[in-house]
């Protein structure tokens, strides 16, 4: 099975009208993971694949805009009839079964183990199923954050997570073949005085070009821009073919 990426939803920071936060479908080597599980997400996932037939989840961080729809899993996986054959891999920050217990009303999560597998990510974490490899790399944030690596048969997809400028964020993007990559914010003076947790669209574009990808997609831009200006912007930088993500949309790597 050839890389793919699915787009389930870029909107940030909150969902809109038939589009949902980040979310995404990757797809290589016999494996499906849901990367990114944001408000709305879950619906558009089984527009694509069943989910209880997912390899694996991976979480880049604990905003509620990038994980909230774990709880929607959870009652589809548990109570929905959705019901997998073995728990399934959950990738995320090491707290996410305790926030995801606490909608429950739980101080405990054993009953998750039954759906979930959790592991914690790590700076450097790699896991393989089948033949996709993910390597987890942690990233500026203003909590612990995580951008990610797939690979699958030479082709390679990076995906920047939520991330302010910095040399992992290059590193994790070095001759990928598709950089998806957010550009949340206007203007980088927004964070002035402050360390700066999220890209603008011509950092998104300078990372693209010091990183060497072969194709940058502009994904999670913020209520301040659109997503056209933001992809012209970063394109503008980048030299190289730039394009929107889109709901719905399937894309080769």
């Amino acid at each position: 099975m050839p890389l793919t990426l699915t787009v389930l939803g870029t909107a940030s920071p909150h969902p809109a009208p038939g589009r949902p936060c980040s979310g995404h479908l990757v797809r290589g080597g016999g494996a499906e993971v849901w990367v990114d599980a944001g408000p709305g997400t879950f619906a558009e996932l089984q527009r694509h694949t069943d989910p209880a037939r997912l390899s694996a989840i991976w979480i880049s961080h604990l905003h509620a805009d990038h994980c909230a729809d774990l709880l929607a899993a959870m009652y589809a996986l548990a109570y929905g009839g959705l019901t997998p054959e073995a728990p399934v891999p959950v990738y995320a920050p090491a707290d996410c079964a305790r926030r995801l217990a606490g909608f429950f009303g739980r101080p405990d999560t054993g009953f998750l183990d039954g759906v979930f597998a959790f592991h914690a990510l790590e700076d450097g974490h790699t896991v393989r199923h089948g033949a996709l490899l993910l390597t987890s790399r942690a990233v500026r944030h203003d909590t612990e954050a995580y951008g990610l690596r797939a690979e699958c048969e030479g082709r390679v997809l990076a995906y920047s997570g939520d991330s302010g400028p910095c040399a992992a964020l290059t590193g994790l993007a070095r001759d990928a073949d598709l950089f998806l990559c957010e550009a949340d914010i206007d203007d980088a003076g927004e964070h002035r005085g402050s360390e700066q947790v999220h890209l603008t669209p011509e950092d998104a574009g300078n990372t693209a070009r010091a990183a060497g990808a072969r194709r940058l997609l502009v994904t999670h831009v913020g209520p301040t821009l659109t997503p056209g200006a933001a992809t012209a912007r970063a394109a503008a930088v980048f030299g190289g073919p730039t394009g929107t993500a889109r709901e719905g949309v399937t894309i080769s790597v």
